[in-house]
């Protein structure tokens, strides 16, 4: 028997359980509305850019960070915001609640997600569209806490400030119904008091947080922050990703300076972008824990072998640039229901005082309203197959996954789950570019759980979740013949990820957590703060570039980072602001 202490036994297996039922959550079924495009009169092709251009400002990057960033700055200055991607805009497999998951099952050259593989085995993904992740995520959104804040060093008014401009934009507060009121009494049931009611605030105990879906099921992303953006003063270039930054010493001094950028369009013409002549314009990289440190080394600034290893000539050696990086794990069970529930992103978070975050999704009738059989980051489609060892994971076999989980009937789709993410993490690891070419994905490694803190985390985690599920708040949604034992187990026998299981006929709770992890896709580090970039958020040896972004972050903000990484594109934007304000005034 698996009580919280000893082992899990094998009780039964149901195949491709866990894949489905993770996938009635990821796919809302309603009208499909693609949210207004606002005709943005700054935001172009970059197949339409000048050759050779000059600005106050370069932003690389178009993302969570980068579009607040770029809205702020164009206020007084000329900004040039260049984006890998495409536009969100009319493309109802982003905005539209009902589509969810379809982008992110979408491995098209042309796909606003661009999919990677940890070399852990967990089935990642990257944003690749104006407006980033907020194109992709499930939408919640809160706060960091206010220890986070003041170990940052950041300035508390101007973050609160900061939240306040962009949640009056794209946050809104979600409806809460059955199966996610269950949830919520059966946290504070189970121990994770008081209860706070609805807020964006990070405090212990259960709330209600904070979402980017509207009540017409709408989402609005960190591209519709660009609403707040002179349009005078600003330049959106998309399809441009950028090969380089350009470095000058002048006068003979030895540290170099940022001024320029060489970027593609897609018709793969060089297009070259400079600062104009000021001390205050600059270089901005906000592109993403996986984006920024790539293209750092990509301009020659990162460790010595692994420039040396592609021919890149070395600007600065800076060792550090590729550490600290880190993801979330996540980890859920599984709890089928004898009744229809309601379909629900997150919007219920247990914040314990043991390192773990309790969040929860539901759905029904996944085929319902979908309108292909997609199943999102939860899919064979994507080769998350970890029931076979890597070299068996053949299109073949992926492809007799999808057949399979089709042919289930329509009672596997109603349900939820009830996931917990770990604080922190502590466990690092390191990232390495494998080509020349920034469109390829660099290799990524997260070593998850290889601090044995964030195991018991995750154990203790287990634990509460397995209280939610027995608390008589959550009884009208539990099948009485499925004990928490069958619910590991189904859990644990099923593909949710590329890591091969032992074959153990009894799992403890800790191989539970390392078998069934998953991303919640909060990866951060890569260009950590006092190692890479300094509380100004500079990079440290080099004048006129700056990482704004959560490349910089040591832990994930929060319970979810979003807001964070939004709230800090506007807050360094005033601050970049003020300072050029300081300088102008002497003069």
């Amino acid at each position: 028997m698996l009580s919280t202490h000893n082992k899990l036994t094998s009780v039964m297996v149901f195949s491709g359980w866990f894949t489905i039922l993770a996938a009635a959550v990821l796919l809302f079924h309603g009208v499909s509305f693609a949210q207004t495009d606002p005709g943005y009169s700054f935001m172009h092709q970059a197949t339409t850019a000048p050759i050779v251009s000059y600005y106050d400002y370069i932003i690389v990057g178009g993302g969570t960070a980068g579009c607040p960033l770029a809205a702020t700055l164009s206020q007084n200055s000329s900004v040039l915001l260049l984006e890998r991607g495409g536009s969100p805009y009319g493309n109802d497999n982003i905005t539209d609640l009902a589509a969810f998951g379809a982008a992110l099952s979408d491995l098209s050259p042309s796909s606003p997600s661009q999919r990677f593989v940890s070399t852990d085995g967990v089935v990642n993904a990257r944003a690749r569209v104006l407006g980033g992740g907020s194109c992709l995520n499930a939408g919640f959104y809160t706060r960091a806490g206010a220890d986070y804040i003041r170990l940052s060093g950041w300035d508390a008014r101007l973050v609160n400030e900061s939240y306040k401009w962009v949640e009056d934009m794209v946050a809104f507060q979600p409806p809460v119904r059955q199966w996610q009121a269950a949830v919520r009494d059966g946290l504070v049931e189970a121990g994770v008091q008081p209860y706070n009611g609805f807020t964006y605030e990070h405090m212990y105990g259960t709330k209600v947080g904070g979402t980017i879906f509207d009540p017409n099921g709408h989402r609005h992303t960190a591209a519709d922050l660009l609403r707040y953006a002179n349009s005078s003063g600003l330049t959106v270039l998309l399809y441009a990703p950028v090969n380089k930054i350009l470095f000058t010493r002048l006068g003979g001094i030895q540290k170099p300076r940022a001024h320029g950028v060489i970027f593609k369009d897609a018709n793969g013409v060089d297009h070259r972008a400079y600062l104009k002549r000021g001390s205050t314009n600059e270089i901005l990289v906000s592109s993403g824990s996986l984006g920024s440190p790539q293209l750092l080394m990509l301009s020659g600034v990162g460790p010595r072998r692994q420039l040396k290893a592609h021919n890149i000539t070395m600007v600065l050696e800076q060792p550090m640039v590729g550490l600290g990086m880190s993801d979330n794990p996540m980890n859920a069970v599984f709890v089928p229901s004898p009744q229809p529930v309601e379909v629900s992103l997150i919007q219920i978070v247990g914040i314990t005082r043991n390192g773990t975050y309790i969040e929860s999704a539901c759905g029904e009738n996944f085929a319902g309203g979908a309108r292909t059989l997609d199943y999102g980051m939860f899919s064979p489609k994507i080769g998350q197959l970890s029931t076979v060892p890597p070299k068996q994971r053949t299109q073949k076999a992926i492809d007799k996954a999808v057949e399979d989980m089709k042919a289930l009937p329509q009672s596997a789709f109603v349900g939820g789950f009830i996931l917990e993410k770990i604080v922190g993490p502590i466990s690092t690891g390191h990232l390495e570019i494998r080509s020349r070419d920034p469109n390829v994905n660099p290799s990524v490694t997260f070593n998850y759980f290889k601090d044995p803190r964030d195991l018991q985390r995750c154990v203790d985690g287990i634990k509460i979740i397995e209280s939610v599920i027995e608390s008589k708040a959550f009884s009208p949604f539990k099948v009485d013949s499925l004990s928490i034992i069958n619910l590991l187990n189904m859990t644990a026998s099923s593909p949710v990820n590329l890591l091969p299981k032992h074959a153990n006929a009894s799992r403890s709770l800790e191989q539970f957590c390392k078998d069934t992890v998953m991303t919640i896709w909060h990866y951060h580090g890569g260009c950590e703060l006092d190692r890479v970039v300094d509380r100004d958020y500079k990079v440290i040896g080099i004048d006129a570039l700056r990482v704004i972004d959560g490349s910089t972050f040591r832990n994930s903000p929060g319970t979810n980072p979003q807001a964070t990484v939004m709230m800090l594109g506007r807050y360094m934007g005033v601050k970049l602001l003020r300072e050029r304000l300081a300088t102008v005034r002497p003069n």
